[in-house]
């Protein structure tokens, strides 16, 4: 199933995607309420779905899938060309930084370069969506821990990444965690390590790889990661990204307003935004 958030008459709700229509959920509460309760709504969802019915999918704002979710974790340097290109050696261990909730942007939603800045960068990344979470899931029980798959883009302002140690606020700013168009629930993802991914600039292929070429594989992320702390329904991890990025470029390639930048993943749809300067 492909749940989504989006707004029409000035309502914004969740739904089911059926081809070209979007299907109103009818239940009160956020993409985290009915992930929350997901096994309670997903018989009567799933007739819905059936039904068919809705109204167009191009009548409607496609939102961020989750709006606020309670954590936005990413792993970093979590594929070998993008090590390589990093100049940076194969981590022993998980590296790891936050995005803020205020980085969520839509799917179709302009990115806003930052007063001041001027190398902000592209990272397509495979979003996993934690469903039922837990606290210490071992790698075995990883997938019953997840709910779902989407796009996302780790837009991330180098010179504020590299200015310290910590990365998060060079990947925190505003509007730079876009994600959608809409989540596919697990279950129609047989295999969450065998998806094509890219990312295009100005229609310029700058990205490609498979999620296959992880370094450390989802289950391993959700293993680590609930170590520390209880993952929870909504919870939103960023996999890593292939090479190809702007800053490995020579001469590097920063984002400039009025690039557009596409990332998708086959089996899950794109997201699309043009870069705009922040008024």
């Amino acid at each position: 199933m492909k749940l989504a958030t989006y707004t029409a008459d000035g309502r914004t709700q969740t739904g089911i995607v059926v081809g070209d229509s979007i299907v109103a959920t009818g239940i009160d509460g956020t993409m985290i309420d009915l992930i929350r309760d997901w096994d309670r709504h997903k018989p009567a969802l799933e007739a819905k779905a059936t039904a068919g019915g809705g109204v167009p999918l191009a009548s409607v704002k496609l939102e961020a899938p989750i709006q606020r979710p309670g954590k936005i974790w990413a792993i970093g340097l979590n594929y070998a060309d993008h090590i390589a290109e990093s100049k940076m050696e194969t981590p022993q261990r998980q590296v790891w930084f936050t995005k803020a909730q205020t980085s969520v942007n839509g799917p179709f939603d302009d990115i806003e370069i930052a007063r001041g800045t001027m190398t902000n960068d592209y990272e397509v990344e495979l979003v996993a969506i934690v469903g039922k979470g837990g606290k210490h899931v071992a790698a075995a029980d990883a997938p019953a821990a997840l709910f779902g798959y989407c796009v996302g883009n780790d837009v991330t302002e180098r010179l504020w990444q590299h200015a310290g140690p910590q990365w998060s606020l060079g990947k925190s700013f505003d509007t730079h965690a876009p994600m959608g168009p809409w989540i596919v629930t697990a279950d129609e993802v047989p295999d969450p390590h065998a998806l094509d991914l890219r990312c295009f600039v100005n229609g310029e292929k700058r990205q490609e790889s498979n999620t296959r070429h992880l370094v450390f594989d989802i289950w391993q992320q959700i293993e680590h990661l609930s170590t520390a702390m209880t993952l929870e329904p909504g919870d939103c991890i960023f996999t890593g990204t292939p090479g190809g990025v702007g800053a490995a470029m020579d001469p590097r390639q920063f984002l400039k307003a009025g690039d557009v930048v596409r990332c998708e993943i086959d089996g899950l749809g794109h997201i699309e935004a043009t870069m705009i300067a922040e008024g």
